[in-house]
């Protein structure tokens, strides 16, 4: 069936996502692709509105989603929020990620099944809309990193939820460093379900439009059908976890760049010392803040966290050096906002099915 935008509305921005219908299967397609499908405020809502909507359909048994394309989905759009910040103040950045939150959440508990197809760039946004549904299937194209440490921001859209919750620290790693995993590495640590060839997607997607059920047993016995089980490469950062769970398991980011440079003086590695400028150049409170937040995650829901990364996401940071981050200005990213006008994110009351981490490790 052709693809068609998802509502009625006449609005050119509705074809930021497009719709396909065959039979109870649906898939969405983000449709930005000169942006890289960045998400923007068009398209946040028109996802929410289907997600709530075929959850309410009983005609409805499955949900696909895909980006058109060479990237599945490359964040948020930044360019347009920070302009939008800047014209508006912080309501219209707290709007913006109140609804993106949301749909995380709703992502999150959705008692449908959501196979999310992860070919190319897998970035910030791109990860909330995807991470949290039950099926993520990478390809040899995946390319996923959460880089916002490098950008004066953090692992949000529930990042401290599904980081948290890789095998040993892991999720410290990638989250502090900014890290890029090809597919093979996306599915040894967890972060995706299934690795299928690009070359055998469309067979895969034609085989999932004939499905008639929400059984996720059923769902994933497609999938398995045309997965494969890669190996991730020789110079893999999996291959280096003894090196990340002594480092990144240290209290502070100073212990930790402190640890890995010990590690560069008693072993000359290209990765150690690539990490170590990663986190060099990142900004200093965004490390400390991102890993206090994939330390607090592991002990909390997926609502919990991103309540949590709401408040911090409605503050703003400054200080250019490490030394310059006291514990109290960290502090005030996990409180609230100072502002009348501010209110807390507020999620619907819903049973949380949980998310399978495969890990292969």
């Amino acid at each position: 069936m052709a693809s068609l935008p998802f509502g009625s509305t006449a609005s050119v921005d509705c074809n930021q996502l497009l719709v396909e219908t065959n039979g109870s299967t649906r898939t969405l397609i983000l449709n930005r692709p000169k942006q890289l499908n960045a998400l923007s405020s068009t398209m946040i809502k028109e996802l929410l509105r289907c997600f709530i909507a075929y959850e309410k359909d009983d005609g409805v048994k499955l949900l696909i989603m895909k980006g058109k394309g060479r990237a599945f989905c490359a964040g948020g759009d930044a360019a347009v929020g920070f302009q939008s910040a800047l014209n508006e103040g912080w309501k219209w950045g707290a709007n913006f990620f109140k609804n993106l939150y949301l749909l995380n959440y709703i992502i999150a508990t959705c008692i449908k099944p959501q196979v999310s197809l992860l070919t190319g760039i897998v970035m910030g946004g791109g990860a909330g809309v995807s991470l949290h549904g039950r099926f993520r299937v990478a390809t040899e194209k995946t390319i996923f990193a959460m880089p916002e440490t490098a950008l004066g921001l953090f692992p949000d859209v529930g990042g401290s939820y599904f980081l948290s919750r890789l095998p040993g620290f892991y999720g410290e790693y990638v989250a502090l460093a900014g890290a890029r995993l090809d597919g093979a590495e996306v599915l040894a640590c967890g972060l995706a379900t299934h690795f299928v060839h690009s070359n055998r997607l469309l067979l895969l997607e034609e085989s999932l439009k004939k499905v008639d059920t929400s059984n996720p047993f059923i769902v994933c016995g497609i999938i398995d059908q045309f997965s494969e089980q890669p190996s991730p490469k020789e110079n893999s950062s999996l291959n280096r976890l003894e090196i990340i769970n002594k480092c990144f398991s240290k209290r502070t980011v100073e212990e930790i760049i402190s640890s890995l440079e010990q590690v560069a003086s008693n072993l000359p590695d290209e990765w150690v010392a690539a990490t170590i400028q990663s986190l060099k150049n990142a900004s200093p409170t965004s490390l400390k803040i991102s890993l206090r937040s994939i330390r607090e995650g592991r002990t909390q829901t997926v609502g919990e966290c991103l309540r949590r990364e709401y408040r911090m996401v409605c503050h703003v940071w400054m200080p250019p050096r490490l030394e310059q981050v006291h514990d109290e200005s960290v502090q005030q990213y996990f409180s609230t906002i100072d502002d009348p006008q501010w209110e807390e994110l507020n999620l619907p009351t819903r049973h949380f099915h949980g998310r399978n981490i495969k890990s292969k490790l």
